[in-house]
């Protein structure tokens, strides 16, 4: 069995919905994964349940209404547009933080559950994962996650640890 077949079996059709949710997003312009499944394209990868995606802010109200049509369930939230298929466990969340719109811009194109797609680049991922973890008003759960993404990042690319916080560079550095 391929690493894709098991995600396909694991997540209940999540392999397909991801490829309906790139098709979607490569046709309402710029776009780029962020969050785990970004992480997995510079790290050897983890398994992960959640898509997270960013989209020029103007085109995601279409990009959602075109989600709907494709029979994925929308939920806004303050901080994010949520989407998931009936039946499947891949969890589509786009954020809208204005943080992230500078993103697609510099993101760039990598393998990700045997398709093409547009991934945040290294810097952003990392960038992302540490406004992630320095979140107080973020799940503790949530947080270590972040963290643990951080630490997996710096281990394979040590020339990001300057950009942590000390308490997280010191953790690294005890090993």
């Amino acid at each position: 069995m391929t690493a894709l077949e098991a995600y396909e079996f694991t997540t209940g059709g999540g392999a397909t919905d991801f490829a309906r949710l790139i098709e979607a997003c490569e046709s309402f312009g710029p776009y780029c994964l962020i969050g785990g499944l970004a992480v997995n394209c510079y790290v050897e990868p983890v398994y992960t349940l959640d898509a997270h995606v960013v989209v020029v802010a103007a085109n995601l109200p279409k990009l959602s209404a075109r989600l709907r049509e494709l029979g994925f369930k929308i939920e806004e939230h303050p901080h994010s547009v949520n989407a998931q298929a009936p039946g499947s466990d891949l969890r589509i969340q786009f954020t809208t933080d204005e943080r992230y719109q500078a993103f697609p811009a510099r993101s760039v194109e990598a393998e990700i559950l045997g398709l093409r797609a547009r991934v945040a680049s290294l810097e952003d991922v990392t960038q992302g994962k540490l406004w992630a973890y320095g979140d107080p008003a973020r799940r503790l759960s949530k947080r270590k996650k972040d963290e643990l993404d951080l630490i997996r990042l710096a281990e394979a690319h040590p020339e990001l640890k300057p950009a942590y916080p000390s308490e997280l560079r010191g953790q690294i550095e005890r090993g």
